[in-house]
């Protein structure tokens, strides 16, 4: 009845089986993956869908400044997590233990690809704002989970700044392990200008952690245009610097923030896969009765 596109790459297929079944479809649209689109058989597989379906709003505004698509066709639907896998709980211990940090130090953490294709996410920005930081907050540690072919580019960096007492690079980290490492920071930071929607933002808050991202992406959509979280301009070192001062020091204007059961509840309330169900079954009961 309805063929569902997870992913612009398939849209040229799923037109070819419309057109000869006759089955209407739909394109799930994300990020990076229709910026800057020049390939024709996916543009043309965008336009000829009868609905777009997007992640956020940023991805939206860009496709239709970009493409010459009917805004009528394009609907929202934010990404959505795992509640019950992201959850409040303390330090962990063993993360203590392995990445040889003491209990009262206050942590970091950017979960991310190391990919040079991916340098937007912005993890080196906050290497070269960690200096200015470390001058107010002696204490800090930042801990960079990924792993990628940028790494050794990371590396250099913080030879560079001398900083190498103060950063860990984990690399992988499975899934399921995840959890523990958003438990085990004090802020969440991720300063990028390429997110599409950004699920880290989401798994992090779900955790109870405060969360900065840029202010250029779909970090604007995941941290409700800073109502969740602080956005900052990502290339300017000194405001990234400032505000993760602010946020660890509990002086950042807002106070969710610091009270983690309803910054969980929060997102909860408008990114919990309840409400992500509740939307799409909202979209195909529109869907079946236009039919």
């Amino acid at each position: 009845d309805l063929i569902i596109c997870g992913h612009v790459n398939f849209s040229p297929i799923a037109y070819q089986i419309s057109n000869l079944l006759n089955i209407p479809y739909w394109v799930i649209v994300h990020g990076v993956d229709v910026w800057s689109l020049k390939n024709t058989a996916k543009i043309n597989g965008l336009k000829c869908a009868n609905r777009i379906i997007s992640v956020s709003q940023f991805t939206t505004n860009r496709i239709l400044k970009e493409q010459d698509l009917d805004p009528a066709k394009i609907f929202l639907l934010p990404n959505t997590i795992d509640i019950n896998q992201f959850q409040i709980s303390p330090k962990p211990v063993h993360l203590l233990d392995k990445y040889k940090i003491s209990h009262d130090q206050l942590v970091i953490l950017t979960v991310a690809r190391l990919s040079k294709s991916e340098k937007y996410k912005g993890y080196d920005k906050i290497l070269e704002a960690l200096p200015k930081i470390i001058e107010q907050i002696p204490n800090i540690h930042y801990l960079l989970v990924g792993k990628g072919d940028d790494t050794d580019r990371i590396n250099n960096l913080i030879e560079e700044l001398n900083i190498q007492s103060f950063v860990t690079l984990t690399g992988f980290v499975s899934d399921n392990e995840l959890s523990d490492h958003y438990n085990l920071c004090d802020l969440f930071a991720m300063p990028s200008k390429g997110e599409g929607f950004g699920i880290v933002y989401l798994e992090a808050m779900a955790c109870g952690k405060p969360c900065l991202g840029g202010n250029q992406d779909g970090a604007l959509d995941a941290l409700a245009n800073g109502d969740l979280g602080a956005l900052v301009n990502p290339d300017n070192i000194d405001e990234i610097s400032n505000t993760l001062i602010q946020i660890l020091q509990k002086t950042y204007p807002n106070p969710l923030l610091y009270e983690p059961e309803q910054l969980r509840q929060a997102v909860i309330d408008r990114f919990g896969f309840e409400i992500f169900q509740q939307r799409l079954h909202q979209y195909l009961d529109d869907f079946i009765a236009c039919s």
